[in-house]
């Protein structure tokens, strides 16, 4: 049975998902203190938070079995994606469920901006009726500036094309003809903030993005421009904004997202020409339903088929794209652990060579899965395919991926070699018709193995009589051999022999084969 929490205020719809998925139990626990939090932590497999929840690095160190952590929302920044990157947790969030709401409620700010909406209805409130002083701005015709042209910006941008406006953006990861089709002329960041009577940014906080609106860029900006952002709190400087609004440069400034949330009452938020709310973008009925309904089916799907979807952390793979990739995977994983068995001492490099149909797949996903095979004989349960590449890494070891279309003899091929501190060392695996793996060469000396369960790998010279006293010892201490593979170089050389046996062999078993003619070495190895 898989454990899921839900830390925070979710659509009942999504609760009910998982609660209706057969092999979850489903607690709803809002509200936790922190200490609270880490307290139960390590009892559940899944977590499901919106943005109250902070999943820090020290609460991933509670979280001995946690698998997946669920973001309803779109923003993860209050997830530390690198603490649970390095312990194996796919960090999932929901693009898709609130990018209308959010686009609605950047350009709704920009509107009440303009036309002074806000500070008019409050005035009446006041029994007051100060028609001349909240006269205000028309956008049609206007030049909106659209800083990120994402899901929600490019909608912001449709949207205002909508409303006869001229609409100029900047995103480096969009083309010219994509920002056309939107309606959107694409320029670099200088020209947008020289032509635009109204910024809106939208855009995620990163590094780059961190005070992206500072005194530099204001400076940049048209005398009277507006600015909007309903995107996250930080990429706004606020000090330097509240400057501009006090010299008049910024005739004013709409604001859902804060550097701290809740911000109090600071002078920018009482400032008479900003207008802000609480963090809306994402707040209507229709996409908080929605994000929940996403992250439940996202959680349900991964904790009962594995299949990944939105995930920020590992590549996303559909649940009929599992279900074809499965045997790749298996053959993979079963090539690392193979030859971690094998010996992996001074372990330097790794490479992975895909042929055939395995190169037109996921080939990221199948080497997260092969070095987290090599890794887990020594790091056990704690690696992963999210961690494996982070972890192999972080020792020092160089990982490369080289793909061909040609899958020589075979249909799809995976060969993987190894570079460890004495010498280099190769193994490939091939898939047979649609789901069977099997091991088809081990150091250049091809062969045809199972690579499931209990092997022993023989080194030795290719002499009579040489399986059949392997298979004399082994039938001497009761062990059933249920299958044999030998491949040699060349007749009378160096040869090696894989023998599936039905159980674990004694290591005085193993001692005593190790002592038969012509055999050099013997490995027992689990898959």
């Amino acid at each position: 049975m898989k454990r899921v929490l839900v830390s925070d205020n979710l659509s009942a719809r999504g609760v009910e998902i998982l609660e209706a998925t057969a092999g979850i139990q489903v607690d709803v626990k809002t509200g936790l203190a922190p200490e609270e939090l880490a307290g139960i932590i390590g009892q559940y497999d899944a977590l499901v938070i919106r943005s109250a929840t902070k999943v820090t690095a020290d609460l991933l160190d509670r979280a001995d079995q946690l698998k997946v952590v669920g973001r309803a929302g779109i923003g993860v920044d209050n997830v530390d994606v690198a603490a649970a990157t390095a312990r194996g947790v796919v960090v999932m969030n929901t693009p898709g469920g609130n990018t209308v709401t959010t686009a609605e409620h950047a350009l709704s700010l920009m509107m009440s901006l303009v036309r002074n909406i806000p500070q008019a209805a409050h005035s009446m409130k006041a029994g007051r009726w100060e028609k001349k002083r909240f006269q205000g701005r028309e956008i049609c015709g206007k030049t909106l500036g659209v800083i990120g042209l994402g899901n929600i910006g490019s909608i912001v941008a449709d949207r205002a094309v909508g409303l006869k406006m001229k609409v100029v953006a900047y995103d480096p990861f969009i083309t010219e003809e994509r920002a056309a089709k939107i309606g959107a002329e694409l320029v670099d960041l200088d020209t947008l903030y020289a032509r635009s009577d109204i910024v809106t940014v939208h855009v995620p906080l990163m590094d780059e993005t961190r005070n992206l609106i500072g005194r530099d860029t204001l400076a940049k900006m048209k005398p009277g421009v507006f600015l909007v952002c309903a995107a996250r709190g930080g990429i706004v400087d606020e000090d330097a904004l509240l400057e501009a609004l006090e010299s008049g440069h910024v005739a004013g400034a709409a604001l859902d997202v804060f550097r701290e949330e809740p911000p109090g009452l600071t002078p920018l938020v009482a400032h008479e020409r900003v207008i802000c709310t609480p963090h809306l973008g994402a707040s209507t009925a229709e996409a908080q339903e929605a994000v929940a309904v996403q992250v439940a089916e996202q959680i349900a799907d991964y904790l009962t088929t594995g299949t990944i979807r939105n995930a920020i952390n590992v590549p996303g793979v559909s649940a009929e794209a599992m279900e074809q990739m499965r045997p790749y995977l298996e053959m993979a994983r079963s090539l690392g652990r193979l030859q971690a068995q094998l010996g992996i001492d001074g372990l330097r490099s790794v490479e992975l060579e895909y042929s055939g149909k395995t190169a037109e797949g996921r080939t990221q996903l199948l080497t997260a899965a092969a070095l987290a095979g090599l890794l887990a004989a020594s790091l056990g349960d704690r690696v992963n395919v999210v961690n494996a590449p982070v972890v192999a890494r972080d020792r020092g070891v160089r990982v490369k991926e080289t793909t061909a279309s040609n899958g020589e003899d075979y249909t799809a091929l995976i060969r993987m070699r190894v570079e460890i501190a004495h010498g280099t060392f190769g193994l490939a695996g091939a898939i047979f018709g649609r789901k069977e793996p099997r091991l088809v060469e081990i150091d250049g000396i091809s062969i045809e193995a199972i690579p499931r369960g209990h092997l022993l790998v023989f080194w030795n010279y290719d002499r009579p009589g040489l399986v059949g006293s392997i298979g004399t010892t082994l039938g001497n201490h009761g062990i059933n051999i249920g299958q044999l593979q030998f491949g040699r170089e060349a007749p009378g050389g160096r040869a090696v022999t894989v023998v599936n046996v039905d159980d674990e062999v004694p290591a005085a078993v193993i001692d005593e084969l190790r002592g038969l003619p012509n055999v050099l070495s013997v490995t027992q190895a689990h898959l």
